[in-house]
């Protein structure tokens, strides 16, 4: 594999140049102001606090991509995004449900087959295709929103708002090629945008279920 193939999939982008994406690649400054704040609300929490670095290397990575605009960025742009997604997946199995580390670990490794059967299926759709790899994530978000809701009716709601905000997101990120002609700047930055506060939420909501004291520094959660 050519990993310094030039890759062109946004409206922004109108030549290789570093700088021919500057929206796309300073809106990735959300990720980190988000990655910032959620770091200090977690102190204590050594889980969602590795959820908040991991975030802030989420804003590196696609900075780069949309900077460098090569294979070897686009995989520095991919990677931190599903080592997210398996983390969460990982403390959620293990605070929302209890389970025991090995337990926890099988669901969260279950995540990579159900989005590789499902991600086909959702390519299949017309106006999704462009994003069918990341559809799996709100359906999964929304299916342990359902479980908890009894469970725990708090946890529910906030994982039901990251879904929808997910949702939202990825209608931004789907749209961006579509209404180029319209729109030149395109939508993707909105997908950076929403991303970095849904991301961000989604920690509140691990730290949240977790147990917070009336000073907001958050204990007995791993």
């Amino acid at each position: 594999m050519d990993w310094t193939r030039q890759i062109d999939g946004y409206c922004e982008r109108l030549g290789p140049g570093y700088w021919a994406e500057p929206v796309n690649a300073v809106t990735n400054a959300a990720f980190v102001i988000a990655a910032l704040i959620l770091w200090r609300r977690s102190r204590g929490v050594p889980m969602a606090r590795g959820m908040a670095a991991v975030l802030g290397v989420i804003g590196v990575g696609s900075f780069l991509f949309h900077t460098h605009a090569t294979a070897w960025a686009s995989l520095a742009d991919v990677l931190p995004i599903l080592g997210f997604i398996l983390l969460y997946i990982f403390a959620a199995n293990r605070r929302f449900w209890n389970m025991p580390p090995w337990a926890a670990l099988l669901g969260t490794l279950a995540f990579l087959p159900y989005a590789a059967a499902l991600t086909p299926v959702l390519r299949a759709i017309p106006g999704i295709a462009i994003s069918a790899v990341y559809w799996p994530v709100p359906l999964l978000i929304a299916a342990y929103a359902v479980a908890l809701r009894r469970r725990s009716p708090a946890t529910a709601r906030g994982l039901g708002l990251g879904a929808a905000l997910l949702t939202l997101s990825l209608t931004f990120r789907s749209l961006d090629m579509p209404l180029c002609e319209a729109w030149p700047l395109g939508t993707h930055p909105m997908w950076h945008i929403l991303n970095a506060v849904m991301l961000g939420w989604m920690i509140e909501v691990y730290l949240r279920h977790s147990g917070e004291d009336h000073g907001g520094h958050l204990r007995g959660a791993p």
